[in-house]
């Protein structure tokens, strides 16, 4: 039975459905989105932990264990792929997507949780729990380019998307004009209309971001659907303040290298300036931890650092 108290889903049109999946029992900061037609496909599983209001959130929507026919991951951290054995286990007919760098980590999670366990320790536990492997048949991968089937003439147009992750794709659904950013075009705060960066370490890389920011303006979209968090119908406006915010982050960065004795004290100078930039973000407690969970000012001043030493070497 269906805990309907568990269930927060919003209509967005044309047959897609914006689920909160809630990761940590917080609402309001990771999406999954499922399209509903004669084949259908959730976009993001949200964490291993949160896989039973994911189940439950599809069994409210008509999606029962034999109906689901894709499962799409933009990228493989934990946020977006963590539940994705869980899912797959639970809807044992649906094909798994995933960009051909990630998959691998899909069919043998191990060195990825191990690793997770080391970054993120105690709250590992409490955010995410441990993903679990997809059987290797069950694996799609998409390369550069790829397409997956929604039905009837429908389909998600996917392309390599990267600068966040390696292994991060964008996806253009062909009927709707919606276009699924993952975290390619950073975090969107719905509260305040902040878009703010995710540039974690190992992988983030500003040049293919950039390039990756251009890519999704020239799909020419209806609207983003931001994995962090919800729909935004302001497409050029809300791409274009993507890439000034990050770009601001990392003159921050630089700035505070230059003038902080150690990587601690630049994060705090980051911090700092951050909190004065954006105060619609920081005047609210609850909007800023709820965030800050995702998108941390350390992950995101690490991630920039490593990328400059990466540039310097």
């Amino acid at each position: 039975m269906v805990d309907q108290s568990t269930v927060v889903i919003e209509d967005l049109g044309n047959e897609v459905y914006h689920l909160d999946t809630q990761m940590g029992g917080y609402r309001g900061i990771v999406s999954g989105y499922l399209i509903r037609g004669s084949r259908p496909c959730l976009i993001e599983t949200g964490t291993a932990k949160s896989a039973r209001v994911v189940v439950d959130s599809l069994a409210s929507l008509g999606i029962g264990p034999d109906d689901l026919a894709t499962i799409v991951v933009t990228h493989i951290h934990l946020d977006h792929a963590g539940g994705v054995g869980d899912i797959a286990e639970a809807f044992p007919r649906a094909d798994v997507v995933v960009q051909e760098r990630g998959a691998r980590h899909l069919a043998d999670p191990t060195r990825l949780v191990a690793s997770a366990h080391r970054v993120f320790g105690d709250a590992m536990d409490r955010l995410f729990g441990d993903l679990r492997p997809v059987p290797t048949e069950r694996l799609v991968t998409i390369a550069d380019v790829g397409a997956v089937d929604l039905g009837d003439g429908r389909r998600l147009e996917a392309f390599h998307n990267p600068g966040h992750a390696s292994h991060h794709v964008g996806l253009l659904d062909s009927v709707s004009g919606d276009l699924y950013t993952g975290d390619a075009a950073g975090v969107y705060v719905p509260e305040t209309a902040d878009v703010r960066p995710s540039t974690p370490p190992p992988d983030f890389d500003l040049d293919l971001t950039l390039t990756s920011l251009a890519r999704m303006r020239d799909a020419d979209a209806n609207r983003l659907l931001f994995s962090h968090f919800g729909p935004v119908t302001a497409v050029a406006d809300t791409l274009d303040r993507s890439r000034e915010e990050l770009l601001r982050w990392v003159d921050m960065v630089r700035t505070a290298r230059q003038e902080a004795p150690d990587l601690d004290h630049a994060i705090a100078m980051v911090r700092e300036r951050d909190r004065a930039a954006s105060p619609r973000f920081h005047d609210d407690p609850e909007v800023a931890l709820r965030f800050g969970e995702l998108s941390s000012v350390e992950a995101n001043v690490v991630g920039i650092a490593r990328w400059m030493d990466q540039q310097s070497a």
